[in-house]
């Protein structure tokens, strides 16, 4: 059975606004029934373990899909977020790949984590997908392999600056993540605003929005089917 590291931010504040942030559920439960529906087991990581916060934005009824109401009603998976792992604790060894939901709160907490910088060279240098959705490609800001930028000449996409003004964020977000990405070399890519599109590099695969979040998985269980 293949196995997969959910790193889920730990993060609910929204910069210095006093409004909270977190993870957005689509991003997390897409990905996830996704995979477990075709036999992946899932574990969940956050840097402070325990339960990650939820954005409320994405609990909102408007933002509802077949999905999170699914999450909504599923006590396994709402028990094991209550218990997630600490980012400092696992290791890519245990794993097949690791999946990065997004959310506002990753731009705070997981970009600067070097826990998770680490990991994700790890999991990179040993063959293994890395895969992220929205704004959780912000987390490769700092990532490098044998000094270099890991997005250095690789094509990706993730939030872009466009959907980021269409929510009202610009300047409230520490960065752009569009700009930030090509800054470190990277070839960004999007399509209109809130459509569906996903990434896929070599091992690296990202998403532009909470609707790219079943692509992402998808490309991510061909990769792991296709390591036998």
């Amino acid at each position: 059975m293949k196995k997969v590291l959910f790193l889920v931010t730990s993060r609910d504040k929204l910069g210095d606004t006093g409004e909270k942030t977190g993870f957005w559920t689509e991003e997390l439960a897409a990905p996830y029934y996704a995979l477990v529906d075709q036999g992946v087991e899932i574990d969940i990581a956050t840097p402070l373990g325990g339960q990650p916060p939820i954005d409320p934005k994405s609990e909102d009824p408007s933002a509802a899909t077949k999905d999170t109401k699914r999450f909504d009603n599923d006590a396994m998976l709402l028990e094991k977020l209550k218990k997630t792992k600490k980012l400092s604790s696992v290791n890519q060894a245990d794993y097949d790949a690791v999946f990065y939901p997004g959310g506002h709160g990753p731009l705070w907490d997981l970009v600067e984590n070097a826990n998770s910088a680490a990991l994700i060279e790890a999991f990179y240098t040993n063959n293994k997908p890395v895969a992220f959705v929205c704004h959780a490609p912000a987390v490769l800001k700092n990532g490098k392999i044998n000094g270099a930028y890991l997005v250095k000449g690789k094509k990706v996409t993730g939030f872009s600056n466009t959907e980021e003004a269409a929510v009202g964020l610009t300047n409230i977000v520490p960065f752009l993540l569009e700009d930030v990405l090509q800054k470190n070399g990277a070839t960004y890519l999007k399509v209109s605003d809130w459509h569906p599109y996903a990434v896929e590099d070599g091992l690296l695969i990202t998403g532009q929005n909470p609707a790219s979040s079943i692509l992402v998985a998808k490309k991510l269980l061909d990769q792991l089917n296709s390591k036998k």
